[in-house]
């Protein structure tokens, strides 16, 4: 399982790195140390807040009017597997993002709950990447 630093973790949330400390010092997220002492959040751990924050933020108001298109980097929330056909959730800081690609292409990408992935917004069409 893919685990972040808290500066990665910060940039899929789409905040400061001294909030997601101050998240982390507070419990909100878990944490853990490895061997350079250095703070790590798992990546289902970080997938399960990323979604907890959206729905914090949410809060029934207006969503705001952007034209917001082109890269939305994020984690993987969910992966529904079909024969052929794959649904892929990506939450990008307060985005939710869903795509519909093949089975094969989340197996090449070896796109998991907990995965960091790119969205890609061309259109109607929605293209994932991952770094």
């Amino acid at each position: 399982m893919q685990s972040y630093t808290i500066g990665q973790a910060a940039r899929l949330l789409g905040v400061s790195p001294d909030t997601a400390r101050r998240w982390a010092d507070a419990g909100r997220v878990a944490t853990h140390r490895d061997d350079a002492g250095r703070r790590l959040i798992d990546g289902r751990d970080l997938a399960a807040f990323s979604v907890e924050l959206a729905q914090q933020a949410d809060g029934g108001q207006e969503p705001a009017r952007t034209s917001v298109r082109n890269a939305f980097p994020g984690i993987v929330t969910a992966v529904k597997l079909g024969d052929v056909a794959a649904q892929v959730e990506i939450q990008a800081g307060p985005h939710r993002l869903v795509s519909l690609v093949t089975r094969e292409a989340v197996e090449e990408l070896g796109l998991e709950v907990g995965a960091e992935a790119v969205a890609r917004v061309k259109s109607t069409n929605v293209h994932i990447d991952r770094p």
